[in-house]
């Protein structure tokens, strides 16, 4: 079968890509390469043995997603990564985000429906349950007004694909993935920030290397045990996984609803002290940071209850923060500090 991957040439995209590739679909990508770079294909082949089918379109053009679709019969499913992701950048700029994300979505939908394809993974994110009022958040938490207009761009896509599925045979999983990082093991893809890293992770790698002068750590002053922000964070190898199963319950027919939604994190929270804990110990190198002030958009603390994914989608985090640090740096150190 063939499945086409929005931002396929992206982080999380690149990395599903390969997952999907082992697991026998063919793949087709549609990337603008707005945050990533061509040479990721070529990696991709380079772990697989097989290169993927790529076009360079933005969804925001209409015309060239319309010629695209024109020209293929045999796209089974769709994967959709293609968005712009940094919180606090969409503070900055947030008619950006909405034109990219709503309307490259809108865009992609419209497609969808003339073509037949009906079988649709949704990249979403943990941002749409804000600041929550219980932890562990499951997928049954409240999805509260959102605190950035990434957030909100998220919680427009999941909105979008309840009211389509209303009417018409689009079936959906909506994927709310916690805080991917660290990188395949062959070191051959990785997060590759376009600019100024908007991650903790990437930014933690680049100060490492000599990249980045140092850290800013964005407030030490909140509600947790060590006054910096909380989060679930999640290998992305795993996470890349979690869409092969999710893909193969929509193809298998198994389905329960028209919608799902999963969670996707390790069910475990750590702070931004932690994570650079965690980064000094597997590496042995002392990080540069210092304590700055909050950043805008910043929920306190968020992490998940993934058992839903667990049991339904046969899914579990093997990964732990370790490891997500130590790949995260060999990835860095493969790219180097150019």
């Amino acid at each position: 079968m063939k499945i086409l991957v929005t931002g396929g040439t992206g982080y999380i995209g690149s990395h599903t890509v390969v997952e999907l590739q082992n697991s026998g679909y063919e793949v087709v990508i549609i990337d603008n390469l707005s945050n990533s770079i061509i040479e990721v294909n070529d990696n991709i082949e380079k772990i697989t043995g097989v290169r993927p089918e790529f076009q360079n379109i933005d969804l925001c053009d209409s015309t060239a997603l319309a010629e695209f679709f024109k020209k293929q019969n045999d796209i089974s499913a769709v994967i959709h990564f293609a968005a712009f992701k940094a919180v606090g950048e969409s503070v900055n700029f947030p008619l950006r985000y909405y034109h990219n994300n709503v309307t490259g979505m809108i865009n992609l939908l419209n497609e969808l429906v003339k073509k037949g394809i009906r079988d649709f993974v949704y990249s979403s994110s943990c941002t749409v349950y804000g600041e929550a009022d219980k932890l562990p958040v499951t997928e049954e938490s409240p999805v509260k007004k959102a605190e950035s207009p990434y957030g909100f761009t998220k919680q427009i896509g999941e909105q979008m694909l309840w009211d389509l599925s209303a009417v018409s045979d689009l079936r959906s999983v909506i994927l709310r993935y916690f805080n991917p990082t660290g990188a395949h093991d062959s070191s051959l893809i990785g997060e590759l920030p376009v600019g100024i890293p908007n991650n903790l992770v990437p930014y933690i790698t680049q100060t490492a290397i000599g990249k980045r002068e140092m850290l800013t750590v964005n407030g030490n002053d909140y509600d947790t045990p060590d006054g910096t922000n909380i989060r679930d964070y999640i290998h992305v190898v795993d996470l890349a996984k979690a869409h092969v199963l999710a893909l193969k319950r929509m193809l298998d027919r198994s389905s329960e609803e028209n919608v799902e939604i999963f969670n996707l994190g390790t069910g475990r929270g750590n702070s931004v002290l932690e994570v650079i804990t965690s980064f000094e110990k597997v590496t042995g190198l002392k990080l540069n940071y210092r304590i700055g002030t909050r950043r805008s958009g910043d929920v306190v603390s968020i992490y998940s209850d993934t058992k839903k994914a667990n049991e339904i989608l046969g899914w579990y985090a093997e990964r732990d923060l370790n490891d997500m640090m130590l790949t995260s740096w060999n990835w860095q150190k493969h790219i180097g500090k150019d």
